[in-house]
């Protein structure tokens, strides 16, 4: 079963930038989120994926407003409808056996962590809808019938579903889904419910291989897909984010892309493809993508050779990471760039020219935190002229 401490990876991980200063965390700070973010029902809040958290003890006295921060920032998602005391009176009388539909909150149904081998019938009035933390194999036929426009959200994390075991047809008939979340099962491809409503689609650690163009067409309200922890290719996924205009943040990690995601919107601002096979980019490639804000690529096999001149000098982007690769030298970036990670790379020499075409009073890198540690360069590589350039790097590492 996952631990506090991953639970906190998975919900902060992605939805903090890596420049956000985030806390080492004490047993006691940790066993606080535990028992007021990670309730024994309901979905976890958004989450992105697993990261590092690191601070020094001299940044203690921010633990309490930091804490309080992220605790308003994941339940203010859910205060409209989220009832945390489900285990507490009794249940509305049409719920199935197995779960609990609080009377004080009769719009959910709880059936999270309760050994279930399948989907029970949904109840009339049911909008959110908590299946994790189960053993389901099978959504019969007819389940849905009673929800099929008043469904908003359908949690089936962490169960043992196949596409297969899936009755034909089932998810069609949600017309009002808003969220959908597929984690941690077993699906080849994606299911996806005909509504207009979805805004979140949450499929990671699966077995997907495909994701047809199409899917997503009508998918217009959608701005956050996860799809890390799959089989997908370049190929695989050709065209199939085509169809969501207000698609904010995309999440493609741990697949088996050799190329960036085509066809994206050019609403995009965050964009996460780390630990694929990719190895070049396009050139023009984030031209067409004006919003995009933060771009992470590590853990892949970028070199030299594949990165066209000016690839990555776009001004929309605050946060680029480039670490674990190939490269021999410090690709040209754009003079608003804030956060660049390097590291784990073959880089044996700093060009200024990287950061700065020419320097002057209004003219000079914005860079704030610049990682170079495990490559070929130290701090003695840095050019003499180098602290006019970059004079706002209060973070530059070398070890």
């Amino acid at each position: 079963m996952m631990d506090v401490h991953q639970q906190m990876g998975e919900t902060f991980g992605h939805f903090l930038p890596h420049s956000l200063p985030l806390l080492h965390l004490s047993d006691e700070d940790f066993q606080f989120l535990n028992t007021t973010l990670f309730l024994p029902s309901g979905p976890q809040p958004i989450a992105h994926r697993e990261r590092e958290a690191q601070i020094s003890k001299s940044m203690f006295p921010l633990r309490v407003p930091l804490l309080t921060i992220l605790v308003r920032m994941a339940l203010c998602q859910y205060e409209d409808y989220y009832e945390p005391y489900v285990g507490l009176g009794p249940s509305v009388r049409n719920c199935d056996q197995e779960c609990e539909c609080p009377i004080n909150f009769p719009s959910a149904m709880y059936c999270d962590g309760r050994n279930l081998k399948y989907v029970p019938v949904v109840p009339s009035g049911i909008m959110y809808l908590y299946l994790q933390n189960n053993q389901i194999e099978e959504i019969k036929a007819g389940v849905f019938d009673n929800v099929t426009t008043g469904l908003r959200w359908l949690v089936l994390d962490h169960n043992q579903l196949t596409n297969a075991k899936i009755a034909k047809g089932t998810l069609d008939k949600l017309t009002g889904l808003e969220k959908l979340f597929f984690s941690h099962n077993n699906l080849t491809e994606p299911i996806i419910p005909p509504s207009k409503s979805l805004d979140e689609l949450k499929i990671m650690h699966n077995k997907l291989s495909k994701f047809p163009s199409g899917l997503l067409t009508d998918k217009e309200n959608l701005t956050s897909i996860n799809l890390q922890h799959n089989q997908l290719t370049s190929d695989a996924i050709a065209g199939a984010f085509k169809g969501p205009k207000k698609l904010l943040s995309l999440d493609v990690s741990f697949n088996k892309l050799k190329k960036l995601p085509a066809g994206v919107p050019s609403s995009l601002e965050i964009l996460y493809a780390d630990y694929n096979d990719i190895d070049s980019i396009a050139a023009g490639y984030l031209n067409k993508l004006p919003s995009l804000q933060y771009l992470r690529m590590s853990n892949n096999k970028l070199a030299d050779a594949g990165i066209p001149s000016g690839a990555f000098n776009v001004s929309s982007l605050v946060e680029l990471d480039l670490s674990f690769n190939k490269l021999q030298s410090i690709p040209e970036i754009n003079e608003k760039l804030e956060q660049l990670y390097l590291q784990a790379n073959e880089i044996n020499k700093i060009d200024l020219a990287s950061f700065c075409k020419f320097t002057g009073p209004l003219n000079y890198s914005r860079l704030k935190h610049l990682r170079l540690d495990a490559n070929n360069v130290t701090h003695s590589n840095m050019p003499h002229d180098s602290a006019n350039c970059l004079r706002q790097a209060s973070d530059i590492m070398f070890e």
